[in-house]
């Protein structure tokens, strides 16, 4: 797994300007909405920017974000634009400028100096982007934004008692990743559940014919898995679970997931389809059909070899050389003449 970093952020101290909107920032990166980080500095930019892309792990965050971004940056005249949607991406920012130039973004997270907090933090209200016209705005999220799901109060009185007791922040930090974590799980498990079942039966398997295909995703009969194999097996939040999964299928972290787990799947079988190929008495098989057709299948699994090794299949090291054992025995039943050219076209 391609990591963004590999110093791991400190989220809670990132997160305690605004951690009472932890729950509505997860679900924000989540959906791959745009989100801007305006902050003092280029390290308390950057910072909050990599927690906030690290809070859906395991979930990898597929869309851009840019930890530090300035007026030099050549995307900068079409993030700024208004004739456009902002796009799926996370900006951490300190130039003033952009104050008023990507006040059209319909996400933005004002942070003061990051500081260990002395006392416990007081509940600050999502305000309205149109109040972020000032140059000294107040720390906060602007956003007409509005959860799917509940407020988790849970969460918020576990690390302010943190803060009272002068829990370490680094303890805090732990509490908040295993709580992104467990939330994370409960969301995309229903959603692993119902994609591995996309899967064909081992059955289907035939060395004979090519590689079965997945069945086709569908939203509809994902969402009716939902009533009994949902995130409430896991989770105990309430609210519009329904309406999250319908936002997030949508966005670039879904497209992300599946087809990383679509490649994974094909890989298994195309793995699997190897295997029942050398559970084959191809040599006999071989030697009851013509030399032409006998030769096609060297070729053809010459070329399930090579594929093994360039997209690294999942495949024993004992398949793979019971499959070259085979190859070369076709090639010994076959005629001298036959048996140099094959011999030549590749390593069997």
């Amino acid at each position: 797994m391609a990591l963004p970093t590999v110093h791991e952020v400190d989220l809670f101290r990132c997160f305690c300007p605004v951690f009472f909107h932890i729950q509505m920032l997860w679900e924000l990166v989540l959906l791959g909405e745009p989100l801007v980080v305006m902050a003092p500095s280029p390290s308390e930019s950057s910072e909050t920017v990599l927690a906030l892309v690290s809070c859906i792990s395991p979930l990898k965050y597929c869309s851009d974000f840019r930890p530090y971004f300035t007026i030099h940056d050549s995307e900068f005249k079409e993030y700024t634009t208004r004739t456009q949607a902002p796009p799926s991406v996370i900006l951490g920012v300190t130039n003033p400028f952009f104050a008023k130039t990507l006040q059209h973004w319909p996400h933005i997270i004002r942070i003061g100096d990051i500081k260990l907090p002395g006392d416990v933090p007081k509940q600050v209200k999502v305000k309205k982007l149109k109040n972020l016209k000032t140059l000294d705005s107040k720390p906060g999220v602007y956003t007409s934004y509005k959860p799917y799901l509940n407020k988790d109060e849970e969460i918020v009185k576990q690390l302010q008692k943190g803060v009272q007791q002068k829990r370490p922040t680094e303890a805090q930090s732990v509490i908040l990743r295993r709580y992104f974590l467990e939330l994370t799980e409960s969301f995309i498990i229903p959603l692993e559940r119902y994609v591995a079942s996309l899967m064909p039966l081992q059955k289907c398997i035939s060395p004979w014919k090519s590689p079965p295909q997945l069945r086709h995703f569908s939203q509809d009969e994902f969402m009716k898995t939902l009533e009994k194999a949902g995130p409430q097996l896991t989770s105990g939040l309430k609210g519009d679970w329904i309406g999250l999964y319908r936002h997030f299928l949508k966005s670039p972290n879904f497209d992300g997931w599946f087809r990383s787990r679509q490649k994974e799947m094909t890989q298994k079988l195309e793995a699997l389809h190897l295997e029942a190929l050398c559970n084959e008495n191809l040599v006999f098989w071989s030697q009851k059909h013509t030399e032409v057709e006998a030769v096609d299948l060297v070729l053809k699994l010459k070329n399930k070899l090579l594929q093994a090794d360039r997209e690294h299949l999942p495949v024993k090291t004992d398949t793979l050389k019971k499959l070259q054992a085979h190859i070369h025995d076709i090639i010994l039943a076959l005629p001298d003449d036959l048996q140099d050219i094959l011999l030549k076209t590749g390593t069997t």
